[in-house]
């Protein structure tokens, strides 16, 4: 018998993306599409990709389900959560911030939920606080060189699409100033640092100390970061590194080639490519925000946590052009 899934939060980037991904998993039913603001609106009027695949009506009345996702916008899940106590045996699954640091929360304990570093923890909890996006593109480019020793200062450069700022209208998401624009933003400040140095501090004998500067790109989706560290081991050491830190990871890898941007939009791959000059490398990292960065990424971990394939509903090809 198939489970049943609900998504707190629906008619956003990340819970349609995540209805997209759950209409084609072979183990879950979707039943319940909760949102307050289009309550009694069909999905597929607000997305109309989802006609055919998905047309439910969205509802503000909460049913009881096997898996719950949550969609909402950062510090309102532990609201809503307190409002709505949710039966211990719920699988629950957060895709804002509110436990990636703070893991505690009416005695469930939240799992952080890269599976790269975390996939025996998730395989056994019931509560799982997944990644942002870019704490999840820049820790997965970071990590090997962290547990080798390798790290103390890096200087990180990201550029991510208009959907990593949500749904909501802002003036740096209209098209007329995205389009043939580019702007940095949050510089030094941005909220995912303290997320990353949790994990990689954790790994490392040494003290890291990230700077990290992320742009506003002038397309829809996707993150692509750049790291440099100082670093004397030859090229080939740090590939076997990374290749040896990477070899159970079934959506990370390491290539020899260039990267872009599109070998990874619409896919839950981290595609990492690393360069060296004169004593320093560049690890480059690139993902999908809503995919690997959100919504991909939690089914990756509903996957496991449920004891199914890793890979379940999230064989998915690039859109290269």
């Amino acid at each position: 018998m198939k489970k049943t899934v609900g998504i707190i939060g629906a008619n956003g980037y990340t819970g349609s993306e995540l209805i997209r991904l759950l209409a084609y998993h072979p183990e879950v039913e979707m039943t319940c599409l909760f949102s307050r603001s289009n309550s009694g609106v069909k999905i597929s009027e607000l997305y109309p990709d989802l006609a055919g695949i998905c047309d439910l009506v969205l509802t503000n009345e909460l049913q009881k389900v096997d898996i719950l996702f949550l969609c909402l916008p950062h510090k309102e899940s532990q609201n809503w959560l307190t409002q709505n106590p949710i039966d211990a045996e719920v699988l629950v699954i957060d895709l804002g911030n509110d436990f990636r640091l703070e893991a505690d929360f009416n005695n469930r304990k939240f799992i952080y939920g890269l599976p790269e570093i975390n996939k025996t923890e998730i395989q056994s909890t019931k509560s799982i606080a997944n990644p942002g996006c870019f704490a999840t593109a820049i820790q997965l480019a970071l990590l090997p060189l962290a547990e080798a020793g390798l790290l103390t200062d890096v200087y990180t450069t990201g550029i991510t699409g208009s959907t990593g700022a949500g749904q909501k209208l802002q003036s740096t998401t209209h098209f007329t100033w995205r389009n043939d624009n580019i702007s940095a933003y949050k510089t030094l400040t941005h909220q995912h640092v303290e997320e990353i140095l949790m994990n990689l501090n954790s790994k490392s004998s040494n003290d890291v100390k990230l700077n990290f500067v992320p742009w506003r790109g002038d397309f829809a989706r996707g993150i692509f970061t750049s790291s440099t560290i100082k670093c004397d081991k030859s090229l080939e050491e740090i590939k076997t590194l990374f290749q040896d830190f990477y070899k159970e990871a079934k959506f990370v890898q390491v290539t020899d080639g260039h990267l872009d941007m599109k070998q990874v939009v619409n896919t839950n791959k981290c595609v990492i490519e690393i360069e060296q000059n004169e004593g320093f490398i560049v690890v480059h990292s690139a993902i999908d925000n809503l995919l690997k960065g959100a919504s991909g990424q939690a089914v990756q971990n509903m996957n496991l946590a449920m004891g199914w394939d890793e890979t379940l509903g999230l064989n998915l090809k690039p859109i290269a052009f």
